[in-house]
């Protein structure tokens, strides 16, 4: 179950890099790529610094939203199907970050006392 649990923080992290890679950021790609080893640290701040990552990656991609659309309507080309995508991704690697309030990864990274269920 955890591992189900992770793959959308693994997919986020490697679009990501895809798309600093594309955009020719080497170092932001290797950093995303990176950052995936933090899965294996069972420690809070290792979570907490993939949750940042995830945020800062989804304001990316709305930061990528904005540029682009504003130069296809400059162009005056179409745009919205383009926004409408980007927000998509912007909209699912923020939803990523929220993966680890899930119990079984809250009990992984030590985020959240563990409390025996109630009687």
């Amino acid at each position: 179950m955890t591992w189900f649990l992770l793959t959308a923080p693994v997919l986020a992290a490697l679009l990501l890099a895809a798309h600093f890679y594309r955009a020719g950021l080497w170092p932001l790609a290797i950093v995303s790529i990176a950052a995936l080893a933090l899965l294996f640290v069972r420690r809070p701040w290792a979570a907490r610094a993939l949750q940042a990552g995830l945020v800062i990656g989804a304001v990316e991609w709305l930061r990528t939203l904005a540029v682009f659309a504003a130069q296809r309507m400059s162009l005056g080309q179409p745009w919205l199907r383009l926004a409408v995508i980007l927000g998509a991704v912007a909209l699912l690697t923020a939803l990523a970050a929220l993966v680890f309030r899930h119990r079984a990864l809250q009990e992984r990274f030590g985020l959240a006392p563990v409390r025996p269920p109630a009687p």
